[in-house]
C-alpha cells in the first residue's frame, strides 16, 4: 500500500528514535509517500537525532519536521502532523513501535481496507489480534472502556490503540475540529467521525507493550476523566 503520510508523534523519545529509525526508513520505499515527525516540545536529544536522520537520508523530501517548544499533548501533536500531510492515506503510528507501520501492509493484502468514507482503527480487542501486553494495561483498559461507554455510549471496543488510518477526503476536516490535546483525543475523534457519517472499521493487529510509556497513572488518569467531562458537556 502508497500514497501514505506516516505522523509520528513524539516527546522525549530519543531512545526510542534510535531503536526504530530502521523501520522508518524501510516505509520511506514505499512509492508517494511522506514521514512527519511531530515533536511535542522534546527537552532531550530528539530534536537533534530527527535532524541527523533527515539530513544523511536520500530521501529527506519525504521527511518532514514540525518542532515546538511547549508540550501540549499527543493529540495536539497528532492533529499537528495530520493538517500537514499531503498523501491519499494518513497513518497515525506510536514511536514506540507496539505497532510496525508494515502492518499496513497486512491489512491491503487481506483486502480489509475497501473504502475512502472509512476510518480504520488498530483494535487490540479484536479476536484475530496477537497481544503481548502487561495485566495493568489489561485492567486500565477495561476501566476506559467502561467509562466512555457510560458517558457516551462508545461501542468502539479499542479507542486509545496509536495505529489509525484515515483518507484525505474527510481526515483534515475532522482533526481540524479537535480541541482534546492529550489522552482523551481519541474519544473526541470517534465521536466526530461518528458524527460526520465515517465508519469506523477495527482492524486486527499484531500488538507488543513497549516499556517507557509516558502515561502517569496517577497524574494522566484524572486528567484524561476530566478531558472526557469536558466533551461530554461540550456535546
Amino acid at each position: 500500500m502508497d500514497n501514505i503520510s506516516l505522523i509520528i508523534p513524539l516527546y522525549n523519545e530519543e531512545n526510542r528514535i534510535k531503536k526504530n529509525l530502521h523501520l522508518i526508513q524501510n516505509f520511506l520505499k514505499k512509492k508517494n509517500s511522506e514521514v512527519i515527525f511531530v515533536n511535542d516540545g522534546s527537552n532531550d536529544n530528539s530534536d537533534k537525532i530527527i535532524k541527523k536522520f533527515r539530513s544523511k537520508n536520500k530521501n529527506k523530501k519525504l521527511i518532514k519536521y514540525i518542532s515546538y517548544k511547549k508540550n501540549v499533548g499527543k493529540g495536539y501533536a497528532i492533529k499537528k502532523g495530520v493538517l500537514k500531510s499531503k498523501k491519499k492515506w494518513i497513518l497515525i503510528c506510536d514511536l514506540d513501535m507496539s505497532v510496525q507501520p508494515n502492518q499496513i501492509d497486512i491489512w491491503y493484502k487481506k483486502n480489509y481496507i475497501l473504502k475512502e468514507n472509512e476510518a480504520y482503527f488498530a483494535s487490540r480487542k479484536h479476536l484475530l489480534s496477537n497481544i503481548k501486553t502487561s495485566f495493568i494495561r489489561k485492567i486500565l483498559g477495561l476501566i476506559f472502556n467502561l467509562i466512555i461507554f457510560t458517558l457516551f455510549g462508545i461501542k468502539i471496543r479499542d479507542t486509545q490503540c496509536g495505529f489509525k488510518l484515515f483518507n484525505k477526503n474527510y481526515a483534515k476536516y475532522i482533526f481540524n475540529k479537535i480541541s482534546s490535546h492529550r489522552f482523551s483525543f481519541d474519544v473526541e475523534l470517534v465521536l466526530l467521525l461518528k458524527k460526520n457519517n465515517i465508519k469506523i472499521i477495527e482492524l486486527p493487529v499484531n500488538w507488543v507493550h513497549k516499556s517507557g510509556s509516558k502515561l502517569n497513572i496517577f497524574y494522566d488518569i484524572p486528567l484524561m476523566i476530566y478531558d472526557l467531562l469536558k466533551i461530554k458537556f461540550k456535546n
